[in-house]
């Protein structure tokens, strides 16, 4: 179940890095624009190795260790902009949660 709610958000998430204005806002605000579509293909790609983890699962602690390690440069790059901890929260709890498929769930 875990598995399924990281991949179905970072498909979400990773999608509207290509589409939405109000992301391509938020990456202007946190200093990161021209690497919009790189992040946005990256999620994409370990949301589907998420998946592909439940068939291979060294694919699974591959893509979720790799969540784990964008969502802890993404702490930091909140805590670099100085954001609330309200706003910081959930990349501090997808960080967690990745870390935790990557070394307990696969």
């Amino acid at each position: 179940m875990l598995i399924l709610f990281s991949a179905v958000s970072f498909l979400g998430y990773g999608s509207a890095c290509f589409w939405s204005p109000y992301i391509e806002r938020e990456f202007d605000r946190y200093r990161l624009g021209p690497q919009r579509l790189l992040v946005g293909g990256l999620q994409l790609a370990a949301a589907l190795g998420l998946l592909a983890g439940l068939s291979q699962p060294w694919m699974g602690r591959a893509a979720s260790g790799g969540l784990a390690l964008m969502m802890l440069v993404a702490v930091g790059v909140r805590i670099r902009i100085r954001d609330s901890l309200l706003q910081t929260i959930p990349a501090l709890v997808y960080l967690a949660l990745n870390a935790y498929l990557s070394l307990v769930a696969y």
